[in-house]
């Protein structure tokens, strides 16, 4: 079934407040969130992040102010990413609060719409040098070892099931340390463990970094969570670093230097573009233009 045929009834289905993606998935009788249903869901939700910052700004800054904290303290670094950005209201507020601001912040998310209203609350911070595009956790658009400070912040949360495909990832890009705050299943009561299994959320992500190898600097219940039944975990992971690296974007099908042309991203090793759309760069897989005489 062509689930993007069906856009106009999922936005009938969002105005009158029902899940979107327990719609979708009860198409096919699916059993976990695909990365189609994330993208549609989140796609209509833009700007209910940032209109709920607007309406109460408490919680979030009080969650940032914890999270600056912990950046403010965790070493040197100049550069920071956070996968699966939404509207930026993490971001942009925390960023803000940093004693140190890093040379280059990036921020990617699936959603198009929420990447659009994530520069527009990125310019009411009056914060400089902030690079967002569209871009899948699953498959990245950068480079090895090129960002030193990644983090999530309830991201990997819909994707129950792949929590090994998400930390490697994850891992693959970080250059110094990685930062999880998703939702804990591990310090959750019964009824809230049994909410993240009806919804598809993750549940193993700390026994999955363990047995990965990975270095891991604290696991414990983050101080703020916006839903009791919903508690944000911290799960910090050191990486020995490597060379800094000037440009980290990149085509995420080959992971090669890409370089920009007019309305479009080119990548001279894949012979694929990526389009610009209101000065968004869409670098998902799905996004990729076969353009071999691009260069012409």
């Amino acid at each position: 079934m062509n689930k993007l045929a069906l856009l106009n009834k999922v936005k009938e289905i969002y105005s009158n407040n029902q899940n979107v993606i327990a719609y979708l998935k009860n198409l096919n009788n699916e059993d976990k969130n695909s990365l189609e249903d994330i993208l549609i869901s989140y796609d209509f939700q833009a700007g209910s992040y940032i209109k709920g910052y607007e309406n109460n700004p408490t919680i979030k800054d009080a969650y940032c102010d914890y999270l600056s904290n912990i950046i403010n303290n965790i070493g040197e670094y100049d550069s920071i990413l956070e996968g699966g950005v939404g509207e930026a209201t993490t971001l942009g507020v925390t960023l803000s609060k940093l004693d140190k601001k890093p040379k280059n912040s990036y921020g990617f998310d699936i959603s198009w719409s929420r990447i659009k209203y994530a520069e527009k609350f990125i310019k009411t911070r009056k914060l400089d040098n902030v690079h967002l595009f569209t871009g899948d956790l699953f498959n990245m658009p950068l480079k090895d070892n090129s960002i030193d400070i990644v983090y999530t912040s309830h991201s990997i949360e819909p994707n129950g099931g792949r929590e090994e495909e998400a930390l490697k990832e994850l891992y693959r890009v970080t250059n110094k340390y990685l930062i999880l705050l998703e939702p804990s299943y591990e310090f959750a009561d019964e009824t809230a463990r049994a909410r993240m299994k009806k919804h598809g959320y993750v549940t193993n992500l700390y026994e999955t970094a363990k047995n990965l190898g990975y270095k891991i600097l604290e696991h414990r219940l983050f101080e703020v969570s916006s839903n009791p039944l919903n508690p944000t975990g911290l799960i910090i992971i050191e990486k020995e670093a490597g060379e800094t690296i000037a440009n980290p974007i990149c085509c995420p099908v080959t992971k090669t230097e890409i370089i920009k042309k007019n309305n479009a991203y080119f990548s001279q090793d894949s012979l694929l573009a990526y389009p610009i759309i209101d000065n968004i760069p869409c670098l998902l897989t799905q996004n990729a233009i076969i353009a071999t005489k691009f260069l012409d």
